[in-house]
């Protein structure tokens, strides 16, 4: 990359992280339906960001990228079982990540809202946003979920 062009991306940085995220509303059809009223009544103003609007929380955080024990980790929009603790890791990254989801339990979807084309990966019941998958993760995968823990419940074993 130029030089030049590196500038003014950087330049253009802080308006593309302000800009609202296009939410769930804009697309799918889910299983799982309630209406922006129902949404926000469930869920506290930080869940509602990040499932509905597809906003993230800031690194660090969540108490669920600091979560050691056995468990699965449910969508805290639908209580849909999504992930085990079993293929949680410690990435570094200050959000909780994953090497897979439970089967079935999730849809992705292109995002190109940061200068670049990242998988955005959901509930596949309700839509709501779970965070990002990366191609640099473990094995046997390679893949990184990288999650808001505001998006998730852990429910120990």
């Amino acid at each position: 990359m130029h030089r030049r062009q590196l500038l003014r991306l950087c330049a253009l940085a802080p308006f593309a992280l302000a800009l609202p995220g296009r939410g769930v509303a804009a697309g799918g059809d889910f299983p799982f339906r309630l209406t922006d009223a129902e949404w926000r009544a469930r869920l506290t103003p930080l869940q509602y960001a990040v499932l509905r609007q597809e906003e993230t929380e800031r690194a660090g955080t969540s108490p669920l990228d600091k979560e050691t024990r056995a468990g699965l980790y449910h969508c805290a929009g639908c209580d849909l079982a999504v992930y085990a603790s079993e293929h949680k890791y410690d990435s570094g990254t200050g959000w909780p990540s994953f090497w897979q989801a439970l089967p079935g339990a999730i849809g992705t979807k292109e995002d190109n809202r940061l200068f670049a084309t990242r998988t955005e990966v959901h509930c596949r019941n309700c839509g709501g946003h779970f965070g990002h998958i990366f191609d640099d993760g473990p094995k046997p995968t390679g893949k990184r979920h990288c999650l808001n823990g505001a998006a998730l419940i852990f429910r120990p074993a």
